[in-house]
């Protein structure tokens, strides 16, 4: 039976990290896995996507075989025994994909990539998910169906379009609140903190490099849900401030 649960945390693991280790099928050593590390983004349900190049080893391999796995580590070095952490494998198969608002995502997250996303060998891909595997520490482990696993929100596709417009909002008027998120409700110290995203189940924020993730307590039902919840949440922070 499905957990809830313990999907959305496999799903926090892909929405907040920004790197994965990518095993494909090496097409010039006879099927042997060859591991790789790619940054990465996600759909608004969670899939992961990725942009490779056509004259990478694993583009060559995915053309022969789509079939790969993506490894999101949820581990620290702070912990007395790393294996402690989360960890999910993504099984399923890379596909090709030119949805605008992929690219979109993938850049806000990863704006250093604008400058060879443009070239013609470059390709934006999205997995399709067919199992998935988290270890939350010794023991702890189970199986996903995509089903299971990603947000099958209602309202994912009018989020993916009303997205860029509250990110250059925010960002262009509302960096006050942003700063707030990152250091009351995240700890998160430093200047400059953007938004690079907002899917149904929180909101991603990026400074010089490092990455932040803020989750919602309840998935927004619609996009035109968002305005409030940043509210809230501006609140919640000033509150927190003022302590």
């Amino acid at each position: 039976m499905a957990d809830p649960v313990a999907a959305r945390k496999a799903r926090d693991l892909i929405r907040a990290r920004d790197k994965s280790a990518l095993s494909t099928c090496s097409k010039g050593h006879e099927g042997w896995p060859y591991g790789s590390l790619v940054l990465v983004g996600c759909d608004h349900d969670a899939s992961p996507i990725f942009l490779i190049s056509d004259l990478a080893e694993h583009a060559i391999n995915i053309a022969g075989d789509a079939r790969v796995s993506l490894l999101f580590d949820g581990t620290t070095r702070r912990s007395a025994d790393p294996l402690d952490g989360p960890r999910l494998t993504i099984l399923g198969r890379a596909r090709k994909s030119d949805a605008p608002h992929l690219r979109a995502r993938y850049l806000a997250r990863h704006p250093a990539s604008a400058r060879f996303a443009g070239f013609d060998d470059f390709r934006i891909y999205r997995l399709e998910v067919e199992r998935a595997y988290l270890v939350e520490g010794f023991g702890r482990v189970r199986w996903f169906e995509p089903a299971a696993l990603l947000f099958d929100g209602p309202d994912n596709a009018e989020l993916a379009e009303a997205e860029p417009g509250i990110l250059a909002h925010m960002n262009a008027d509302h960096a006050d609140a942003i700063a707030l998120y990152a250091k009351h409700l995240l700890g998160r110290g430093g200047e400059g903190w953007q938004m690079t995203g907002i899917d149904p189940e929180g909101l991603d924020l990026r400074r010089h490099g490092r990455l932040a993730r803020l989750g919602f307590e309840t998935p927004l039902a619609r996009a035109g849900d968002a305005r409030s919840v940043l509210a809230d949440l501006a609140r919640q922070a000033r509150v927190a401030a003022r302590r």
